[in-house]
């Protein structure tokens, strides 16, 4: 994939903000050139599509209420397409339907209007963050699971699996402690940096995909009423 290009007076990288309403467009951008981003600014879904292929953004704040073209197709067919910017949705409704269904397209963060625009640059920081990975253990690997936190990439049982920036957090957390579980609360906490992040379905959600981006070869395992753990082999039936 191409480069990701730093745009001119962004020594951060590129943040394609897709956003109709002008008022709130002009303070991402205001906030977001502040924090040293370049910022990009489209109003619909279709010009967003082919934005993101000329100018490779490092992350896309997309609002999810476009007219036309809405920023959830915009999602799906950027991941149908194999391109996994990191993307944070932006939705005047607060439902969780709505944050369940991006969650599932492949969104790494989600903001209700009204929100604070230092909320938005903390979150485009924490998912670039996430993005660039930790420097050590290079690489992990849990049963027939193999993940390398210096580029980024998932493997199950040899073949390379896409995965967001939060599900590659959660699976990387996960299975840095293998066989130990922990609770919805605290997955909230160390993986998203809030306890009260959409609940624990949000958690739900990520654990689901996961599982299905993996196959069989996934290391997650369910404790009932605890939580979720990483673990080389399923417990035998008694």
């Amino acid at each position: 994939m191409e480069e990701r290009r730093q745009s001119a007076g962004g020594e951060r990288g590129l943040v394609l903000v897709v956003e109709d309403e002008a008022a709130i467009a002009d303070l991402e951008r205001l906030y977001l050139t502040r924090a040293g981003y370049g910022v990009h600014v489209e109003r619909d879904g279709a010009a967003a599509l082919a934005r993101v292929r000329q100018l490779r953004p490092v992350a896309i704040v997309l609002d999810v209420g476009l007219p036309g073209l809405d920023g959830v197709e915009v999602c799906r067919r950027l991941r149908e397409e194999g391109d996994w910017t990191p993307v944070i949705f932006v939705t005047a409704r607060d439902d969780e339907v709505d944050r369940v269904l991006g969650l599932e397209l492949g969104a790494d963060d989600y903001l209700t209007k009204p929100f604070s625009p230092r909320e938005l640059v903390a979150r485009v920081r924490g998912i670039l963050r996430r993005a660039a990975g930790p420097q050590a253990p290079p690489v992990l690997a849990v049963g027939r699971v193999r993940l390398d936190l210096g580029r980024r990439t998932a493997e199950a049982d040899g073949r390379h699996v896409a995965l967001t920036a939060m599900e590659f957090d959660l699976l990387a957390y996960l299975m840095s402690q293998p066989g130990r579980v922990f609770s919805r609360e605290q997955l909230l906490a160390a993986v998203w940096g809030q306890a009260d992040y959409g609940g624990g379905r949000t958690v739900d959600v990520h654990v689901a995909q996961l599982r299905a981006k993996l196959g069989e070869a996934s290391p997650l395992r369910t404790s009932r009423g605890v939580g979720y753990s990483a673990a080389d082999e399923r417990p035998r039936a008694p």
